[in-house]
């Protein structure tokens, strides 16, 4: 008797727990619009940050996670775009030439863009250094590459390579 009662507990508590899952909102679907600080981005409004913000995707896949766009809280910044809940991804567009970029930065060639890395507490923010404006792209450590080559692919279709500029 004592075990038909816990095996019927289990399976209770099995169901309760899936209906739970299957009722609850999806995080997307509860996230509050994001609140993001503003950083000088004096190009915001250029024509390439208008064509890079409308190519890129609604949606990422982080280490087989899907990052869907987020919205973003009032005020927002200019040419800022963001994916994800708990760590998002966020890219801005129009940023001033980042100070870490010299003749011997090291880049990173993804999908034809070229990127710099500059580490930081949990996350990294990439810059694309080779075309028209500075775009920055910061992606918790936790992410796989996968935001960072959608991003690419965004950047390699819409804006034409530019030769690096150190000053």
């Amino acid at each position: 008797m004592v075990l038909v009662t816990a095996a019927a507990l289990a399976v209770a508590l099995a169901v309760a727990v899936a209906v739970f899952a299957l009722t609850r909102p999806s995080p997307s679907d509860s996230a509050e619009p994001l609140p993001l600080v503003p950083v000088p981005a004096p190009f915001a409004g250029s024509p390439g940050c208008t064509t890079l913000l409308g190519a890129v995707p609604t949606e990422l896949t982080s280490n087989g996670t899907s990052l869907k766009v987020r919205a973003l809280a009032t005020p927002a910044p200019p040419a800022t775009v963001a994916w994800g809940t708990a760590d998002p991804v966020v890219l801005r567009c129009g940023l001033n030439r980042p100070p870490e970029l010299t003749p011997t930065a090291q880049l990173r060639l993804v999908n034809k863009v070229q990127w710099l890395q500059v580490p930081g507490e949990g996350a990294s923010t990439w810059y694309v250094v080779d075309r028209e404006v500075y775009a920055a792209l910061t992606v918790p450590d936790s992410a796989g590459t996968g935001p960072l080559q959608a991003v690419s692919d965004a950047v390699a279709a819409k804006l034409a390579p530019q030769p690096l500029r150190f000053s």
